[in-house]
C-alpha cells in the first residue's frame, strides 16, 4: 500500500521538477566534494603552495629542459644548468631592483611629495574648490580602501604564510620538489597512475598527459607574454625618464603570470609613477606605450609564435582570476587559470574519451585548448 501511495504521489510531482531535484541534490554532493577538498587544501597550504609553485616552475622550465635532453645533455647537467641558470637570473633581476631603489629613492620620494602637494593646491584653487579638510577626508578614505584591498589579498585562505619560516620552508620544499619532479617525474607520474583501478589506468594516463601539455604550453605562453611586456613597458619608461623602469619591468613581468588582470594593474601602477613623478604628459605618453605593448603582445607576436596551442577566453580568465582571489588571495590569483586549464582539458579529455582514439580533441570546443587547430583545407 505504502509503495502505492508513493507512486501515485510521485506521478502527481511535474517531471520538470523531478529532473530539476535531481539535478539539485547531485549538485550538492558535488558542492560538498568542492568544500571538503578547498578545506584540505587550506588545512595542508604549506604543503599545498610549495608543490603547486614546484609544478608551475617545472612547467616553465620543461621546454629548456626537453631541449637539452634531445641533444644528448646528460640529465645531472641539464637540471643543474636549469635550476642554477633560474635562480641566477632571479638574484640578478632582484640585484638591479635593490640596485636602481637605492639610488633613486630619495629623489623618487621628494618629487612625490612635490606632485602631491601640487595636485592638493590646485584641487583648492582649481574649479573643484574643495577645502583642505575635504581633501584630507577623502585621502583618509583612499588610504583605508587601499588597506582593506592589501589585507584581502594578503590574508587570504591560501596565503603564502605570515612568518620569514614559512617563506623559507616553503622556498626550500618548492626547490625540493622541482629537483624531484625534473630527476623522476615520469617515475612519480606511473606510481600515480596505479593508484587508480587497473582499468581506469590508460584514461587517467591520457588525461593527466593532456593536462601537463596544457600547463607547458599555458606557462610558456605566459612566459612569453610576461617577457615582451616587461621589456616593452620597461624600455618605455626608461626612455621617457620615469624612475625606477627596472623594479616597474620587473613588477610587470611578475603580474603578467595572473593573466589580463596582473598586466593591467601593473600598468596602471607604471602610468601613475610616471604621473606623479613626471607630470600629466608623460603619463599620456607612458598609458600609450603600456596600451602599446600589451595589443602587440596580444594581436601579432603571441599569435605568431604560439599560433593556436592555448586558446584562453578573455572572460573565463577575469572570472577565473577573480575567483581565485577570493578564495585563495594572491595565491589564488596565481595558481586560478592554471588550475581552471587543466581541470578543463583532463574532464573534455576523460568525457568524450579521447584515449580510445575515436574522438578528436582538435574538434572539440575547449576554452583551453593543447593542441593547435589545423585550418580546413589544410594537410
Amino acid at each position: 500500500m505504502q509503495r502505492i501511495v508513493s507512486t501515485e504521489s510521485s506521478a502527481t510531482v511535474p517531471s520538470g521538477l523531478r529532473i530539476a531535484a535531481a539535478f539539485a541534490w547531485r549538485l550538492l554532493v558535488v558542492a560538498a566534494a568542492l568544500a571538503l577538498g578547498i578545506w584540505l587544501i587550506i588545512e595542508l597550504k604549506l604543503l599545498v603552495i610549495p608543490l603547486l609553485v614546484a609544478i608551475l616552475v617545472t612547467a616553465l622550465l620543461w621546454p629548456a629542459f626537453a631541449f637539452m635532453l634531445r641533444h644528448r645533455v646528460p640529465k645531472v647537467p641539464a637540471i643543474v644548468i636549469s635550476v642554477i641558470g633560474t635562480l641566477a637570473i632571479v638574484a640578478g633581476l632582484m640585484w638591479l631592483v635593490g640596485w636602481q631603489i637605492g639610488a633613486q629613492w630619495a629623489s623618487v620620494r621628494e618629487r612625490t611629495a612635490g606632485a602631491i602637494d601640487s595636485l592638493r593646491q590646485g584641487l583648492v584653487t582649481g574649479p573643484l574648490g574643495l577645502t583642505e579638510a575635504q581633501i584630507d577626508d577623502m585621502l583618509h578614505q583612499l588610504g583605508q580602501f587601499l588597506q582593506q584591498q592589501a589585507d584581502l589579498l594578503w590574508s587570504g585562505a591560501l596565503a603564502i604564510g605570515s612568518t620569514v619560516g614559512h617563506i623559507g620552508t616553503g622556498f626550500v620544499l618548492s626547490v625540493f620538489i622541482l629537483l624531484c619532479l625534473l630527476t623522476d617525474g615520469a617515475g612519480i607520474w606511473r606510481w600515480t597512475v596505479r593508484l587508480f583501478p587497473k582499468q581506469a589506468r590508460v584514461a587517467i594516463d591520457g588525461a593527466g598527459r593532456a593536462g601537463w601539455n596544457t600547463l607547458v604550453n599555458y606557462a610558456r605562453t605566459q612566459l612569453l607574454v610576461a617577457t615582451i611586456d616587461a621589456v616593452g613597458i620597461g624600455l618605455g619608461a626608461f626612455l621617457l625618464g620615469v624612475p625606477l623602469a627596472v623594479p616597474v619591468a620587473v613588477l610587470v613581468f611578475l603580474g603578467s603570470f595572473v593573466p589580463i588582470v596582473g598586466a593591467v594593474v601593473t600598468g596602471i601602477l607604471a602610468v601613475f609613477l610616471a604621473l606623479v613623478y613626471n607630470g600629466w604628459w608623460i603619463a599620456l605618453w607612458m598609458l600609450v606605450v603600456v596600451l602599446g605593448v600589451q595589443q602587440l603582445e596580444g594581436h601579432v607576436l603571441q599569435p605568431v609564435v604560439m599560433g593556436s596551442a592555448v586558446k584562453v577566453h578573455p572572460l573565463a580568465v577575469v572570472l577565473v582570476v577573480a575567483g581565485g582571489a577570493m578564495i585563495a588571495g594572491i595565491p589564488g590569483a596565481l595558481f586560478a587559470v592554471p588550475l581552471a586549464a587543466f581541470i578543463n582539458v583532463v574532464a573534455v579529455y576523460l568525457s568524450h574519451k579521447a584515449w580510445k582514439g575515436d574522438a578528436a580533441l582538435e574538434d572539440v570546443d575547449l576554452i583551453w585548448n593543447t593542441v593547435p587547430r589545423t585550418r580546413k583545407g589544410s594537410a
